[in-house]
């Protein structure tokens, strides 16, 4: 009977592999193949890595918004939205402009609570399907997105089509002297509960505010 503790040829031939060749060890194809598998590692992390990082870096990027004068407190009254203009992004020009709707806080329409920071409603106009811009229609009281059926209610919540969650507001606040300021966004589920930023198409209901988080750079509460 052959002994099973005898050791093990060498060479790849004594050994049977497909495709060796005389002389050949088995230490030598290893070495080969472990160092063809590296380099195309290492190829394929050239492409992977930059692509991550283009698709990763603005998630850790520190965004910071900070209050922005939008009028005095008579420019606003609880009865219809008055559209305003506020820089989101400095140093790209107009490209980080963006349309706020803004009225006064109605305690016979508003939901929530009021305090120090939503004495005047600001909606956003990206609506919360795909980003799209929406628009305020006064005759119908509603917010409406042209590209896919979006449609919300004057406060802003979801009353028909494929958006998932109300539209997004900003904080505001009342200066000593009766100016408003806008600061940081924010989003809302459909009690009107306020939750870090988020983009359009994560809801916030449910599990949806647990697979969908938060980008680690936005999650302070406006600067006070």
């Amino acid at each position: 009977m052959p002994d099973r503790h005898q050791t093990k040829s060498k060479y790849t031939t004594d050994r049977r592999i497909p495709g060796a060749f005389e002389g050949e060890t088995v230490s030598r194809r290893r070495f080969m193949t472990a160092s063809a598998h590296t380099a195309g590692g290492v190829a394929a992390m050239a492409f992977v890595l930059p692509s991550l990082a283009f698709a990763m870096g603005p998630i850790f990027e520190e965004q910071d918004q900070p209050w922005q004068d939008v009028g005095s407190t008579d420019e606003f009254d609880t009865e219809t939205y008055v559209p305003k203009t506020i820089t989101i992004a400095s140093g790209v020009g107009e490209a980080g402009k963006s349309t706020v709707y803004m009225r006064k806080y109605d305690p016979q329409v508003d939901v929530e609570p009021k305090d120090q920071y939503n004495d005047f409603i600001a909606l956003s106009t990206r609506c919360m399907h795909l980003g799209c811009p929406i628009r305020f229609v006064p005759a119908a009281g509603r917010f409406i997105c042209p590209c896919h059926g979006g449609v919300y209610n004057f406060r802003g919540e979801v009353d028909g089509g494929p958006p998932v969650r109300p539209l997004d507001r900003f904080y505001t606040r009342v200066t000593s002297g009766g100016r408003v300021e806008v600061g940081r966004r924010f989003s809302v589920n459909s009690e009107i509960e306020r939750f870090s930023p988020r983009d359009p198409g994560a809801p916030l209901d449910g599990i949806g505010q647990y697979l969908y988080p938060s980008r680690p750079s936005i999650r302070k509460l406006p600067n006070t």
